[in-house]
């Protein structure tokens, strides 16, 4: 019965606003729109962009749907205003875009900055040890965005926030483990951030020869990428693993991380024996076979690997490097 509740629930909240839209964009191919278009276009403009959002903003305030996905509702709007309006009636919807819509991206971004430092202020009061920004991230955001938009817009944040912002020296409890010290990424990664900084020199300027545009493109990409992989590198240095509260915590900087409760832990090894790779048989690693382990953990029952934008892998024996690999592994055992 509550299921039949909430699927109705649902449809209404999709459904009003959709069958809104329906009706202005009717309206528009009727003979009425051709006496009056100027009028209709301008009532048309200001449902689209005002009466819809407020409708559905009605119709989820009491809801646990994030009211921030108002937003893409506004977009959707704004889209469909410009689709059948004709250019010569779209004032409202010019003016909306260049006065309205730009006050309105720059207090989500406020308002999220805002709930995130909140949440880490509280988190550090109730949490002896030091917050973890990812997870925190995550947790606010929850709150704040769609599901479908959580992981890629908390995975651009975390690798600006680990690459350029958090410089502090992490140091490690007692119950925490580095992986990065001993191990090969660090340095392939800076190898192929140089690589890619190299090619995209020699490049751009063979490109700029045909294409200026072209030439520009690549090199904006090729520093995105830069970009990207130093935060996944800096990520690796702020974020190790930890063990918690019955719980071990997997991390591989921002690109995988799991979570494993200590009772499903069938055994712990140290152990650089090589593995075949398969559906049950993982590397907590993103580099897979690249990089070397030298500790394998096995489990009674199957857990999930989260990769880079939410990519979910379920494993039920995980390898990875721990750098004081027999220090973990006698704590873990301590804890068992």
């Amino acid at each position: 019965m509550d299921k039949l509740i909430r699927l109705h629930k649902n449809v209404l909240i999709i459904g009003i606003p959709l069958l809104i839209i329906g009706m202005m964009i009717l309206i528009t191919k009727s003979s009425v729109f051709e006496e009056y278009p100027k009028s209709l276009s301008t009532a048309i403009t200001f449902d689209l962009l005002l009466t819809v959002p407020f409708i559905y903003y009605l119709l989820i305030r009491k809801t646990r749907v994030p009211k921030i996905t108002v937003v893409p509702l506004l977009v959707i709007g704004m889209i469909v205003c410009a689709l059948i309006i004709p250019p010569q009636n779209q004032y409202y919807l010019e003016l909306f875009k260049t006065w309205v819509f730009p006050v309105i991206e720059i207090a989500i971004v406020w308002y999220i900055i805002y709930n995130v430092s909140k949440a880490l202020k509280q988190y550090r009061l109730v949490k002896k040890e030091s917050a973890d920004f990812f997870t925190t991230l995550k947790d606010t955001c929850a709150d704040l965005l769609p599901k479908i938009a959580i992981i890629p817009f908390v995975t651009e944040i975390a690798v600006f926030y680990y690459g350029f912002i958090y410089w502090k020296k992490r140091r490690l409890n007692d119950n925490e483990f580095s992986y990065h010290k001993e191990s090969g990424t660090v340095s392939l990664l800076i190898a192929i951030m140089l690589i890619i900084t190299i090619e995209t020199v020699v490049l751009h300027i063979l490109l700029a020869k045909w294409s200026i545009v072209a030439a520009w493109i690549l090199t904006c990409l090729s520093t995105y990428s830069i970009i990207q992989l130093f935060g996944f590198l800096k990520s690796m240095y702020k974020r190790p693993i930890l063990i918690e509260k019955g719980k071990l915590f997997l991390r591989y900087g921002i690109m995988n991380e799991t979570i494993i409760d200590l009772k499903n832990i069938k055994s712990i090894a140290v152990s650089s024996t090589d593995i075949e790779l398969n559906k049950e048989t993982r590397k907590l690693s993103f580099l897979g076979e690249l990089e070397s382990h030298n500790v394998i953990i096995k489990l009674h029952q199957e857990s999930i690997l989260f990769g880079l934008y939410g990519i979910k892998r379920q494993y039920k024996n995980l390898a990875l490097h721990v750098d004081k690999k027999n220090e973990f592994v006698n704590r873990l055992k301590m804890d068992l």
